[in-house]
């Protein structure tokens, strides 16, 4: 789990890196990434994407 509060890239392994919610593709290091980030049911929640097109498109 990528800690969503620390800098994408800062000691993240490529494959434990999230994935955008739309095309699939890494967001590791992609300074257009987008994330939404809620409390459901008293847990925190989040989803990336990796442009706000892709955040759009969902």
């Amino acid at each position: 789990m990528v800690d969503p509060t620390s800098d994408l890239g800062e000691d993240v392994d490529p494959e434990d890196a999230p994935t955008c919610e739309t095309c699939g593709d890494s967001i590791l290091q992609d300074p257009e990434h987008v994330v939404e980030t809620w409390v459901e049911d008293g847990t925190v929640q989040s989803r990336h994407f990796c442009s706000q097109d892709c955040r759009d498109a969902a």
